[in-house]
């Protein structure tokens, strides 16, 4: 399977196929399919699309979000810049309006983002170390998120539109 890594390209796809996605995401969530298939199902596609794509040549997720970090984040990254946690705080984060305890960067992109690489790399919060949970489990219940993530992505749109494909245009109701 070829994939498709330009990013403008995407976020047009993503404009064009918006109303598309959001079906694709009901048919989803009534599919008759045990969870543990659909996982299998995306999980396969995943590894076959991250295989051929260079996070590194892209590094739009930490361009474009926001993540929430947690208290154990803000230790291990603090420690690993050999700063006291409020020092970290007050340099780098503010309270997230999302989450009570937890902190977003103070700026986006990344503050820590250089060269298309993530510069605390070993230490960074635990959301970017998932990012983009393709390789979770329960891919069902996070479908807000994969389409939400559709246009910003390269792995998840190859991975949606592959999965659009197994599982969508096989279904004679689709068609």
């Amino acid at each position: 399977m070829k994939v498709e890594i330009d990013l403008e390209k995407i976020k047009l796809i993503g404009k064009q196929k918006e109303d598309e996605n959001w079906r694709f995401r009901s048919y989803l969530k009534g599919l008759d399919i045990e969870e543990e298939e659909l996982d299998n199902i995306v999980h396969s596609i995943n590894d076959n699309v991250t295989s051929q794509i260079d996070c590194t040549k892209c590094a739009n997720c930490c361009k474009v979000f926001d993540p929430v970090l947690d208290e154990e984040d803000v230790i291990k990254l603090s420690s690993s810049l050999n700063m006291n946690k409020d020092e970290f705080k007050k340099a780098y984060l503010v309270d997230s309006k999302e989450e009570n305890d937890c902190y977003n960067f103070n700026k986006v992109p990344c503050p820590f983002l250089k060269d298309n690489k993530c510069s605390v790399y070993d230490n960074r919060p635990k959301v970017c170390e998932s990012y983009p949970h393709l390789h979770k489990d329960e891919f069902g219940t996070r479908l807000m998120g994969v389409v939400q993530n559709y246009s910003i992505c390269p792995i998840v749109f190859n991975v949606y539109e592959q999965l659009k494909k197994e599982l969508w245009s096989k279904d004679k109701r689709n068609r």
